[in-house]
């Protein structure tokens, strides 16, 4: 197994959120499991990370596919997003020591909970024309330094209350509008079967805009197989649509870890 070829099963590449599996043990070795595993590995904020320590497994055959791509800000009030660029400037050498393709964005700023830092229960017309202009930006951003920015769907139900600009055609509205390659979607199908379903048909109206998708199950954000998505069917009308890109898991174990990314991996193996 070459980096290369790291997590390739089928015609997907499988990664695994770093955060959410094997959380009694240190990020590195986190790291290190999972690509015992053969997956690629996501990371949230990098700033939380011994980027040093991570960038050495790297040399033991990890590879990353994603990591959040700023620190702070948001994408309608003017200096939230002077914020966002800015430190989406700063991410961009983490990413390019870790070899990180994807960086993420969200709605809005998110708390160490994953809550609003600043809540929207209504978004404007002249609220979506800015968060399009600042995306725009963004999207310039990561031409000049060849990287792709995603910006990710969030349920507002159950996880992430007062994001704007949350569901899945919230984000497809804004990231087609900007049509930009060095801007796509991160189309999460956990948040979107919570906040709007009909996933195959989603997928197929977003497909020439996802730059990745990532997956868990309802209820429970846990691993394919212990809630309600047929993620099966899902992994054979994405194959069938000529999907080829990375397929993340960004759930909780419900048990096991081990058995967590196997399950994933018997999920998206067609």
């Amino acid at each position: 197994m070459t980096m290369s070829t790291r997590g390739q099963h089928g015609p997907f590449t499988l990664a695994v959120s770093s955060e959410m599996v094997f959380r009694d043990l240190p990020p590195t070795e986190r790291v290190r499991r999972l690509t015992a595993l053969d997956v690629q590995v996501e990371i949230w904020d990098w700033t939380t990370h011994d980027i040093d320590a991570l960038v050495a497994t790297r040399d033991e055959g990890a590879v990353f596919s994603s990591m959040t791509g700023y620190i702070r800000g948001g994408l309608v009030d003017p200096a939230a997003a002077e914020e966002l660029l800015a430190t989406a400037e700063q991410s961009i050498p983490v990413a390019k020591r870790l070899g990180i393709p994807r960086l993420n964005l969200h709605g809005t700023g998110l708390d160490g909970t994953g809550q609003a830092v600043v809540p929207v229960e209504e978004v404007t017309g002249p609220m979506w024309l800015a968060a399009r202009d600042t995306l725009a930006r963004v999207a310039e951003l990561g031409e000049r330094h060849d990287v792709v920015f995603v910006l990710e769907n969030l349920n507002r139900a159950v996880d992430h209350p007062g994001v704007p600009f949350a569901r899945a055609a919230d984000c497809l509205a804004l990231v087609s509008a900007v049509d930009h390659p060095h801007l796509r979607l991160m189309l999460d199908l956990y948040h979107a079967q919570i906040g709007e379903g009909n996933l195959i048909e989603l997928c197929r109206s977003a497909l020439p805009w996802v730059g990745e998708i990532q997956v868990a199950d309802v209820p429970g954000r846990c691993e394919p197989g212990t809630g309600e998505i047929n993620y099966p069917a899902v992994a054979r009308a994405l194959a069938e649509m000529g999907y080829t890109g990375t397929i993340g898991l960004e759930g909780w174990a419900s048990g096991d870890p081990t058995a967590a990314v196997e399950s994933f991996r018997a999920a998206f193996t067609v």
